[in-house]
């Protein structure tokens, strides 16, 4: 079968399906003409269609380029080549755009235009689009905010936890005005204390005396409760409870109506001390040098912009503006060997105490000639003392200070102390303390933080005996001190020292266990007043 195909000025040509080489030869050229052809239509097809597609995409890009990528070509080869990841990119430009991000005016906090929420913030960001940049710096303006409040709100927390420790429960307010009625209505509750048949005891050097300063009748009985259920032998403990005026009534009260289970107790008011006159210029003279630093150191507190931070000295600086800080009980241990001038070795207890153990041994301690035995150490090791190292009390930029103190040395515990009464009369401790105190006033009362402690170890330098660090554990009063379980239970004295007493509501329910099981909760007045509540 044969075609033929004509056109002006080409020659005829013959196109046959018979084989032959050279037929074969000559339809080759031509197929490879025709094929050319079609490819090159088809490829101007598709590029017809695809080319308006690759305009409109890479004008995208460059629209994009601008928040996203550092130029067209970057975002292009992202696109098309899949090696780099997009989000590691965003990531590490958002990061740049935070750090580089900075302002004036403590980085925008405060500022009106800083935005409070997330949602403000999504909204923003919807209505004006800004580029990263923008977007960092708003965000970091915002995230700075809210941690300025977070601050604040930690901050009146913690005064306000602080305020709460400075106020006396309403039950304890209700067991003391029923106690005073008792003692003017109950012939029983004014019972002379201890009876006369135990008067001896009170100055006997084999008895075991237990001193308690203290205006707080429930914790005074938790304190001697908890020692005598704990005593191998009880009945060698004689416990003397020095309050002041307007207690003695409801104290004198709540031991003679409740002497049948305890041992040998005397209660005995400031009032009924007969101190020589010059003995009373040095407490007044006392009293008023620790209210002048306690002045100087609020007045210090208010003009000083703290920023929270947990167990700092901020924590410290509102707990040593605590009311006890000024209290007369408080400070009057240092005349202790007056108060008792007949007695030769004592143990002082504070009534935020629980005592576990039997403390009979205390008073067969050796203290190598030191005038006090006292726990250096805590439960956490040796040289571990948190918040209670020198620098804590002190100002060692004060040469009075640094020449006489090591700023990393820690301070011993107070509220559980062995104190050697006949060797302390023969130093001049009482003197130093008194010497120390006018020296902090002629250096602009700036030696040390309020409080009887600080002046306390300054005097007693020299003259501690360190005792083994279970028989006392302190600190359970502070959010920051939280020892173990199998601590607290193999201790001899718990202490609650802080502001969290576990009397009040604010104390840490997991320790105030231990301090409630010795409250006579079957008591008419406990009951009545709702303490256990």
């Amino acid at each position: 079968m044969k075609f033929y195909i004509s056109a002006s000025g080409i020659k005829k040509v013959t196109i046959s399906n018979l084989g032959g080489a050279i037929g074969k030869a000559g339809g080759g050229c031509a197929g490879a003409r025709r094929i050319s052809g079609r490819t090159l239509l088809l490829m101007l097809l598709v590029l017809a269609i695809v080319l308006p597609f690759v305009f409109v995409w890479f004008a995208f890009l460059v629209l994009e380029s601008a928040s996203v990528c550092d130029s067209p070509l970057d975002c292009m080869g992202l696109r098309l080549f899949r090696g780099v990841d997009t989000s590691l990119k965003i990531s590490e430009e958002l990061t740049r755009a935070l750090v580089e991000e900075t302002s004036q005016d403590g980085n925008g906090i405060g500022k009106k235009g800083s935005l409070e929420s997330f949602d403000e913030l999504v909204k923003e960001m919807t209505l004006k689009r800004p580029d990263i940049r923008a977007f960092a710096s708003v965000t970091k303006k915002m995230l700075l905010q809210m941690e300025r409040k977070v601050q604040s709100a930690k901050h009146h927390e913690l005064v306000y936890w602080h305020l709460a420790s400075h106020g006396i429960p309403k039950s304890l307010h209700c067991l003391s005005l029923r106690l005073t009625e008792e003692y003017s209505v109950n012939a029983m509750a004014r019972t002379r204390l201890p009876p006369p048949e135990s008067v001896s005891r009170l100055t006997d050097p084999s008895y075991h005396h237990v001193v308690i300063l203290t205006d707080n009748v429930l914790a005074a009985s938790v304190v001697i409760s908890s020692t005598v259920q704990n005593a191998v032998n009880p009945d060698k403990f004689v416990f003397h409870v020095v309050t002041d005026k307007k207690t003695y009534t409801p104290m004198h009260a709540w031991f003679a109506i409740n002497s049948a289970s305890s041992p040998v107790v005397e209660v005995k008011g400031l009032h009924q001390y007969d101190w020589p006159q010059d003995v009373n210029v040095r407490v007044k003279e006392m009293l008023e040098i620790h209210r002048m630093i306690w002045r100087r150191h609020y007045q210090n507190l208010k003009e000083t912009d703290y920023s929270f931070v947990e167990g700092t000295t901020h924590e410290q600086s509102l707990q040593a503006l605590s009311p006890s800080c000024l209290a007369l009980l408080n400070h009057l241990r240092i005349y202790i060997p007056m108060l008792f001038p007949e007695l030769n070795k004592i143990v002082l207890l504070d009534d935020d105490v629980v005592v576990q153990r039997d403390l009979s041994s205390l008073w067969e301690t050796d203290l190598n000639g030191k005038v006090v035995g006292a726990v250096v150490d805590s439960w956490c090791g040796k040289n571990c003392c948190p918040g209670r190292k020198y620098k804590d009390f002190f100002n060692f930029s004060h040469p009075l200070i640094s020449s006489n103190l090591l700023q990393d040395d820690c301070a011993w515990l107070s509220g559980m102390n062995v104190f050697d009464l006949k060797a302390w009369r023969q130093t001049n401790i009482t003197e130093a303390y008194s010497t120390w105190l006018r020296l902090s006033v002629s250096s602009g009362l700036q030696l040390w933080q309020p409080g009887a402690l600080p002046p306390t170890l300054l005097a007693f330098k020299g003259l501690t005996q360190s005792l083994d660090p279970s028989w006392h554990v302190a600190g359970l009063g502070s959010r920051s001190v939280k020892p173990p379980e199998e601590i607290l239970k193999s201790a001899a004295v718990l202490h609650f020292s802080g502001p969290a007493k576990p009397w009040l509501e604010i104390s840490n329910p997991e320790v105030r266990s231990h301090w409630y099981r010795y409250v006579n909760s079957s008591n008419i007045f406990v009951r009545k007043c709702k303490i256990m509540n």
